[in-house]
Formats: structure tokens, sequence, C-alpha cells
């Protein structure tokens, strides 16, 4: 069933729920900071394929796993850096692509395995990119 429900810190959330009143299905949630995110809930939190777009116009698209940023996807700030690559538990954690805002990758060039949001080692990992761009694709085309 559809639904909005307003919650008492001033949240938001229209979309599906399920018969045990729990978020599940699409749907777009409002945070009291301004935040939004629009894709798909499972047992109330963001799972599957979503958008996050933060405050300060900083967005993720990609792939959720428990409400947490997890799989593949596409993290850009509001000053137009981005990572393209893969997340674990809400952080970037795997293969990726670090982009400036100018363009470049830096130099060396920012590029290979990450731990902790931090460069590990480099290396090449275009099938990684193009995952988080296929994930980011499929994200900003959830629909309802």
């Amino acid at each position: 069933m559809k639904g909005t429900y307003q919650y008492p810190d001033g949240s938001q959330y229209k979309g599906d729920w399920n018969a045990d009143g729990q978020r599940e299905g699409y749907g777009h949630m409002k945070f009291p900071d301004g935040a939004q995110y629009f894709g798909m809930f499972v047992a109330g939190l963001c799972e599957g394929h979503g958008v996050m777009v933060f405050s300060d116009n900083s967005r993720y698209e990609g792939e959720f796993r428990q409400g947490k940023f997890h799989g593949n996807g596409v993290f850009t700030r509001c000053d137009g850096m981005k990572f393209e690559g893969e997340f674990q538990g809400g952080k970037i954690f795997g293969q990726g692509l670090v982009t400036f805002s100018d363009g470049s990758h830096g130099l060396p060039r920012n590029e290979g395995y990450f731990e902790g949001n931090r460069l590990i080692r480099r290396g090449k990992c275009a099938d990684a990119v193009l995952a988080a761009e296929r994930a980011a694709d499929v994200a900003r085309n959830v629909k309802p």
C-alpha cells in the first residue's frame, strides 16, 4: 500500500509500506536537515538501489544495504570531487577511482584499492568503475 507519514523529528516518508507498517518498496524520504533519499526500502531501511542527496548537495547514487552505502556506486561531493567504485558499510572500501573537480585523477593517479576511504594499493580498476556507473544509472532510474 502507498501512503505518507510525518515523523515527530520532522522527517517525512512518502511511498510503499508493508503489512507490518514498515517502509517497503519504493519511497522518498525527506530528513530534517534537508537531505533526501529516493529509492528502495526493505524492512524500513534503504536497501537495493537509491539516490541520497545531502543538505550540502553532495550525493550518492548506487547500492544500499541495511541503510548504508554498500556495493557499487558513485559519490559526488558538493565541490565536484567524485569517487566511482565499491562501498562497504557506508564507506569507500574496495576498488575505485577518484576524480577531482577539475576532471583530473591526480599524479600519481588515485585509482586502485581503498579501505576506510584511503587508497591502500594503486592499480587499474576499469571494471569496478563501470559497475559503479551502471549501479548509479539504475539508482537514478528507480521508479515507483
